[in-house]
């Protein structure tokens, strides 16, 4: 192979990467990164926090929903230390990493399987999420309308994805990213201030809801799948640190750490003061969406259903760039097909179709979701980027690192197995109310 073979597959790679979503554009400001995290970690599953509170009870509440900030602000820092340790090497992909981590073959079959089902899980919950919050804005709005389907509601939904999935990269959503990230904050405090101008309820109780024991621990293990899987953007984060620029003297890892941290502080405002007001108003009584709870004014709560819409709209796009880039990679690189505006409009537009199609088929695809999250979302955000330091950075046994990688792993594996126990049980007990396409 000649100097003039070398250049011509160094270019054409450069013209895949160049056309390929994840690395086409690397001009990210810092808080780009800010608010694609907020974005992608503050899901409309803030509202079910005081229900899982409920489920919890007030102490162990209280510790798991800060125990979950502080482990998965270290794994998510870990992540963004990885992203460039090797020099002059970019992992620009979870499963980049795990194939460095775990070797060619083995990286991608640990991560890409979870990595797939947890960005299209989340896209089809997010669609019957921007459905069902349509059709409640609807239902405040027109008490005496006739009722609506929610598969028509939808296909509503889903028909602003047709349009904005072919927005090329993470750069140009941005627009879209910072107005998700402006509703989540928002409607997480129309939620929280709310509650409390409604005041402590006269008839308020904070023991457990189940009368039998099993009932509490199965409650009890649903709920923390709950509030685990309220942090999971961790399936994102390397695609969206790959978007910020990098040089030896300036890496990435310095903005993308600092768009971090205000993430967190943001994701802070929203999760605490909802859960625990939430919870402290309301007792047991309180519904899986704290909006259903508060009811009155009628005026708030249609306007707090518009902003989930629109903070889901631009989360379903956080999640789907990651997976239209493998869809894409596959394409380009494996099945040699031309990057072409053609392949991407009918690609992007065949994947929507099928996350609506599955969101209409089984709208109660949430509490699949809690089962599903257990499995997989556990993994990525709580243990993976532990393990993955541990093989890379072989820390000293017994030192500060090695100790906190292991009690991560330890936790996070407590999660993977006791959360979809919980979920699988509530799955079982609603399945007489299911109807496919109601």
């Amino acid at each position: 192979m000649g100097i003039g073979d070398e250049r011509e597959k160094d270019a054409r790679e450069k013209a895949m990467d160049d056309w390929l979503p994840i690395t086409s554009s690397r001009n990210a400001k810092w808080w780009y990164s800010a608010f694609h995290n907020v974005t992608a970690m503050v899901g409309a599953g803030v509202l079910s926090l005081p229900y899982a509170m409920a489920a919890l009870g007030w102490g162990p509440g209280v510790a798991i929903l800060v125990l979950s900030w502080i482990i998965t602000l270290y794994t998510l820092w870990q992540m963004v230390e990885m992203h460039e340790m090797v020099p002059g090497k970019r992992f620009d992909r979870y499963h980049e990493l795990g194939q460095y981590a775990f070797g060619e073959k083995l990286g991608l079959w640990i991560v890409v399987p979870q990595q797939v089902i947890v960005e299209v899980g989340v896209d089809i919950a997010y669609m019957i999420t921007g459905g069902k919050s349509l059709q409640k804005f609807h239902n405040t709005v027109c008490p005496g309308c006739k009722p609506i389907r929610t598969t028509y509601f939808i296909m509503i939904f889903a028909s602003v994805h047709f349009v904005l999935s072919h927005l090329p990269n993470f750069n140009s959503i941005s627009g879209v990213s910072f107005a998700a990230a402006v509703m989540s904050l928002t409607y997480s405090t129309i939620a929280w201030t709310a509650s409390s101008h409604k005041g402590v309820q006269p008839d308020v109780h904070y023991s457990y809801k189940a009368a039998t024991t099993s009932g509490r621990v199965f409650a009890f293990l649903s709920a923390l799948g709950d509030v685990a899987f309220a942090y999971a953007g961790h399936n994102v984060v390397l695609e969206i640190q790959a978007t910020i620029p990098s040089t030896p003297e300036k890496p990435s890892k310095a903005p993308m750490w600092k768009g971090v941290i205000f993430a967190y502080i943001v994701v802070a405002l929203c999760y605490f003061p909802v859960a625990v007001i939430g919870y402290w108003m309301f007792g047991n009584s309180v519904a899986d969406n704290i909006l259903i709870t508060l009811e009155k004014p009628r005026w708030l709560i249609a306007t707090a259903n518009i902003f989930v819409v629109i903070h889901v709209i631009g989360s379903y796009q956080i999640y789907a760039m990651p997976v239209f880039d493998m869809l894409e990679s596959l394409l380009v690189k494996k099945l040699k097909f031309a990057p072409s505006f053609k392949l991407r409009l009918i690609t992007r537009t065949l994947y929507v179709a099928f996350t609506m199609f599955i969101g209409m088929l089984i709208p109660f695809f949430g509490s699949l979701l809690g089962f599903l999250g257990g499995l997989v979302f556990a993994p990525t955000t709580y243990f993976l980027p532990c393990i993955m330091w541990l093989a890379v950075y072989k820390p000293r046994r017994y030192s500060l690192s090695w100790f906190a990688n292991w009690i991560c792993i330890i936790l996070g594996l407590a999660l993977m197995i006791l959360a979809p126990i919980g979920a699988l049980r509530q799955i079982i007990l609603s399945a007489k109310t299911y109807k496919l396409f109601s």
